[in-house]
């Protein structure tokens, strides 16, 4: 019995397994940027033949051989360090081609036993020339095979594909960069060994994570570039989309690095339940494999969906840190590099492993070109030479003697003894002679490389660049200088209490209930803009950007919307699309359909937005008006405005004050006004009341509500007459046609007139006539009453003024074609 100290013992012990852990387990080689058990699966793979250009095999059998021959631990780590060199979302450069499931940032892989592999093209660089002789070969665990101390790598893959391990008492975790930008950092190393950290920093800004992502702040780097340590922030790439009509979305297609989106998902419901996240209603998950990643996070109506986002980034991994830890082995010690010295540590190992190289390939052409120089001396007079080995008793004594007749080396005179008799041909000694210039030639090339340190500098720089034209790809990941997104965050409730936190603006959580309008166009499309600023300035617009209701409104406020077939249904303001900002009248086009957030019976159509809070007036097709209360109910969505006689639908809808002044006119051109307070506001449920009397075959094709302001005289050749700009006198636009002629066959005439010169007449009276037809025309096919209209021109632009009178004297109309300009932001 041998008595042991136990404190030395353990001392001892624990120093051995601490080397070994280190050296032989969690820590990354500077040179390579492998770990031990990294290397041997793909030295293995590569004696194993598993090239990209063949079949793959089980993963079970590479890792068989690999713990059998190289690796003596389990199967399991083996298999989990070949699985992550397969992972495109762990490697920015997969080094190995896998087949099967080889898992996702949620989900671990299958069995080996059910995957294959095989190397990916990007191994190979590693991999490469092991066969002469560029590294040194040390002995497998049991003496009997041997593997290499560290792999030629013809890539800087410690910078490329990062690193992470925890061994004992330290731990490394290195970013991912881009394969481009690390190459082009070393050429600079090379070129110019005494280059600083700030001009490599030009080439290489920043990690590049195989996940994409943005990387916001980059102090962080900067101080990781220069100690080895150092941490940034990453960011998932979100969108907002508009989903539906009614639904806006944060769609997330990039994740930070080794995040993944069923975690996301995660952490939001747990958020949302433990009410720190507000403003979500739904979580999907899109991802497939054709489109890639693709949350789909619902926003609540009335949030806004920047704020929403800030919060997502500070409860939930959508943002996340990573800190840079770069302890790798140099010459078997662990240390903590900068960029700069990494790429120090790495051009120095290529460049002895090129120089290697060429004194390996140097040896074997002055061998080969010793033996071409025997074989020519032999062709030369081949005769004797065979009569010398006819005349031998053995191969000894021939080779004796071919030395000393010939003055031969032993090596040339034993190749000259197992040439065979094909070789002897008058062709074999033209292929010798042009064999022997090139490998002359070759021999000085080579000699010149080691000769120069300039040329073999030059040589690994060239051959860096050829693996960046393979392998290289685009940056998938942004950098940002500074968090421009970081804004407070705060309720619509209490934007007072967060005011003296923030110290950039801050974002409200909840749309804040501001004045805005909401806008109904002749095309159908709805919207509302961001602000309530006076829809007065003309401007671009497209051809439908023509309002046939403008309803000043809140953002969170109500209104109405007005079928054909007198339904009156509730809008929440909030649920419209929002217009982009501009100088002029908003640009309709970024609107909705109404459909998308109606639904309409079978030819049933939206004819105006209203507010519910205010008198109603209607008209309707048979010369029916009504001026409905503002008392709605309050627990239904929709209700009928009107009790529409069959047959019968409803022109169009406005508030309607006493004192404002309504008008109808008639396809057969009668027009009638009256004034508004004749027509006693009824309720839901009444039918109406005669408005104008038609004759038969007739209907009306208008209806509109003037205010007073506008409905008497007024001078509408003013400068400012455009639409809005203060012209107080509403006038009568009419276009005939004839209702026999196909269409677009008959062009038809126009006419302005001031409304002013019409009459008011009593209610359920036929009115005046408002245009003369000419031959041909038999109808009117448009009609409309309203502030003094403008004058377009062929590329959208809006003049600020048009005569009121725009027709011939005995109250016919002019030529279409030359009244075709004539447009106002209500001409419906």
């Amino acid at each position: 019995m041998t008595d042991i100290d136990v404190a030395e013992e353990m001392e001892s012990s624990f120093l051995e397994y601490a080397y070994s852990v280190i050296y032989s387990r969690a820590l990354p080689d500077a040179r390579d940027g492998l770990k031990p058990v990294q290397r041997r699966i793909l030295y293995m793979m590569s004696e194993m033949g598993l090239r990209p250009d063949r079949g793959h095999v089980k993963s079970a059998r590479v890792v068989g051989e690999v713990m059998g021959k190289l690796h003596p631990h389990g199967d399991a780590a083996i298999y989990d360090a070949m699985v992550r060199m397969a992972q495109g979302f762990s490697l920015r450069l997969p080094l190995i081609d896998g087949h099967g499931n080889f898992g996702s940032l949620d989900d671990g892989p299958a069995a080996p036993r059910y995957t294959e592999a095989r190397l990916d093209a990007a191994a190979l660089a590693l991999t490469g020339s092991l066969d002469e002789d560029v590294v040194d070969f040390i002995p497998n665990y049991d003496n009997q095979l041997t593997q290499p101390e560290v792999l030629p790598a013809a890539f800087p893959n410690l910078l490329v594909n990062g690193a992470t391990g925890i061994a004992v008492g330290m731990a490394t975790n290195m970013a991912p960069h881009n394969l481009g930008e690390v190459i082009a950092a070393a050429q600079l190393v090379i070129e110019r060994p005494d280059a600083t950290l700030e001009e490599v920093m030009e080439l290489v800004p920043g990690p590049d994570l195989p996940s994409g992502g943005t990387i916001v702040g980059l102090e962080g780097i900067r101080d990781a570039y220069r100690t080895g340590r150092g941490s940034f922030r990453t960011r998932a790439k979100v969108g907002i989309e508009q989903l539906s009509a009614r639904r806006t979305g944060l769609v997330v297609t990039e994740l930070p690095y080794m995040v993944g989106p069923e975690k996301v998902i995660e952490k939001i419901k747990d958020a949302v339940g433990s009410k720190k996240l507000a403003g979500i209603s739904a979580v999907t998950d899109l991802t497939d494999r054709k489109h890639g990643l693709r949350l789909v996070i619902e926003v609540k109506n009335g949030f806004n969906p920047q704020a929403v986002l800030a919060q997502l980034y500070r409860y939930t991994p959508l943002e996340d840190s990573f800190g840079i830890n770069n302890v790798t082995l140099v010459d078997g010690q662990p240390q903590t590099l900068g960029l700069l010295d990494l790429l120090r540590v790495y051009v120095g190992h290529r460049i002895s492993v090129v120089r290697r190289r060429t004194v390996f390939r140097l040896g074997k052409r002055k061998d080969r070109l010793h033996l071409v120089e025997g074989l020519l001396v032999a062709i030369m007079d081949i005769d004797e030479v065979i009569q010398i080995i006819r005349t031998s008793d053995e191969a000894a004594a021939a080779r004796e003697r071919l030395m000393s007749i010939y003055d031969l080396s032993e090596v040339q005179a034993n190749h000259i003894l197992e040439l065979r008799l094909r070789q002897l041909t008058k062709y074999s000694r033209i292929e010798l002679e042009k064999e022997q210039d090139e490998l002359r030639r070759e021999i000085a090339e080579l000699e010149a490389i080691l000769g120069s340190d300039g040329l073999l500098r030059g040589l690994v720089s060239s051959e860096l660049g050829e693996v960046a034209a393979q392998h290289a790809t685009p940056r998938r990941t942004v950098l940002l200088e500074a968090d421009d997104a970081a804004a407070t965050v705060s309720r619509a409730s209490s934007p007072a209490a967060a005011a003296g936190k923030a110290k950039a603006p801050a974002l409200q959580l909840e749309i804040a209930d501001e004045p805005c309008w909401a806008i109904l166009s002749a095309s159908g499309l709805i919207a509302r803009t961001e602000h309530a600023e006076p829809l007065t300035e003309p401007g671009q617009r497209s051809r439908h950007d023509v309002f046939r209701s403008a309803v000043r409104t809140t953002a969170r406020g109500e209104l109405g919307a007005v079928t054909s077939s007198g339904r009156m249904v509730r809008l929440q303001t909030v649920d419209l699309p929002v217009l982009p900002p501009s100088s002029g009248l908003p640009n309709l086009a970024a609107g909705v359909p109404a459909k998308e957030f109606l639904t309409l019976g079978k030819g049933e159509t939206l004819v105006a937005l209203v507010p519910l809070d205010t008198v109603v007036a209607l008209g309707t097709s048979q010369g029916v008006v009504k001026r409905v209360s503002p008392e709605y109910p309050l627990n239904r969505e929709d209700w009928e405005a009107i009790a529409l006689k069959p047959g019968d639908t409803v022109l169009a809808a406005a508030p309607a004050g006493d004192e404002d002044t309504l008008v109808f006119v008639t396809a057969q051109a009668q027009l009638l006004r009256f004034e508004a307070s004749v027509v006693r506001p009824q309720g839901r449920a009444a039918g109406g009341m005669a408005g104008i009397k038609l004759a038969a075959g007739d209907e009306a094709v208008f209806f509109g509500v003037v205010p007073a302001a506008e409905a008497g005289p007024g001078d509408a050749t003013a400068d400012d007459a455009g639409p809005g700009a203060g012209a107080v006198g509403a006038v009568v636009v009419t276009i005939a046609g004839g209702d026999a002629a196909l269409p677009g066959t008959s062009a038809g005439t126009a006419k302005v007139t001031p409304l002013a010169e019409y009459p008011a007449k009593g209610r359920a009276t036929g009115g005046v006539r408002a245009h003369r037809f000419l031959k041909g025309e038999d109808r009117l096919v448009l009609a409309w009453v309203g502030r003094g209209p403008a004058k377009a021109s062929s590329a959208g632009g809006v003049a600020r003024s048009l005569p009121s009178e725009h027709g011939r004297r005995d109250g016919s109309g002019v030529p279409l074609s030359q009244a075709v300009d004539l447009i106002g932001p209500s001409f419906a």
